[in-house]
């Protein structure tokens, strides 16, 4: 405290103005961007019905909004489509976190012809939104009988998690800040390509690699369109983004509007609790590349 203190008054007073007005900008956009977190929050605790209210604060609170997802099956079974969105995207998360690393490493690290050919082709292909072939991807797993029962788990984790690799760019460019000689002396010890992944590269990449996990995770809570498209009318294999849709229709919305706020809270749960669990690694990753 006594050397930052000292710090600061060795500033220019210009300088010092700068940093306030800088750190009372942020604050101030800090705040702009809580008040929808705010709101969603205590709708979800409103007392009153319907999707409109005349108040930022409710009237009064009551936890009914979050019984009623947990008890009143008759239109929405909201467990279970929890629970199908915690299946689809625990799988996710690993198989495309899985190929989005290898794809990054060997693009990265290796050398071998058509290499420049498979980044071009790739980053062509990636440019390309994945909503374009959610019609063919349908036919396609409607053949092999993917669309009806259990099954369209698996298909819907192979939607989310067989394109992860074309999206190699951001952990590719991450691998490539770790020294090549790095590797090379490693080799030089009889360590093998397969080691100098496990041993040097994956603990010096494990920010990028939490970030990929934490954006292969969300992501099938996010995506509606996919999962509403291979569901169809199979409502017992919804995820929540698609029953959270329905919520908001005509018919639903008045009764369910609250309720609906009470989801968005719910479903924040499981990918902050997975922030928050790997959250140490960002820190342990740049340390450890930094000694490196």
């Amino acid at each position: 405290m006594i050397k930052a203190s000292g710090a600061w008054k060795k500033k220019p007073a210009q300088k010092k103005i700068g940093i306030v007005l800088a750190h009372a900008f942020l604050a101030v956009l800090a705040f702009l961007w809580l008040i929808p977190i705010f709101w969603v929050i205590l709708t979800s605790f409103r007392g009153t019905k319907g999707s409109y209210s005349s108040t930022f604060l409710p009237s009064f609170y009551t936890l009914d909004n979050y019984v009623k997802l947990f008890t009143d099956f008759s239109v929405f079974n909201f467990p279970q489509m929890l629970l199908n969105t915690l299946i689809v995207a625990a799988a996710t998360c690993m198989l495309s976190t899985f190929f989005v690393v290898s794809v990054a490493y060997t693009l990265s690290r290796l050398r071998f012809s058509s290499r420049k050919k498979l980044m071009n082709a790739a980053m062509i292909i990636n440019l390309f939104p994945g909503f374009m072939s959610m019609i063919a991807n349908y036919y396609i797993f409607k053949m092999l009988g993917w669309t009806n029962g259990p099954l369209l788990r698996l298909s819907m984790i192979a939607i989310y998690s067989g394109g992860a690799g074309l999206g190699y760019h951001i952990a590719k460019g991450f691998f490539d800040t770790i020294p090549i000689a790095l590797d090379e002396a490693a080799m030089l010890d009889g360590c093998t390509k397969w080691n100098v992944l496990r041993k040097i590269v994956m603990p010096l990449s494990k920010p990028i690699i939490v970030f990929t996990l934490l954006n292969s995770f969300a992501g099938p809570f996010k995506d509606f369109m996919l999962a509403k498209i291979l569901c169809g009318p199979n409502k017992d294999y919804y995820t929540v983004a698609v029953g959270m849709y329905q919520m908001l229709e005509r018919e639903y919305i008045d009764q369910w509007f609250c309720s609906f706020a009470s989801a968005a809270v719910i479903i924040s749960i499981p990918v902050a609790s997975l922030f928050l669990a790997t959250q140490k690694y960002y820190s342990i990753g740049f340390s450890g590349s930094v000694k490196g």
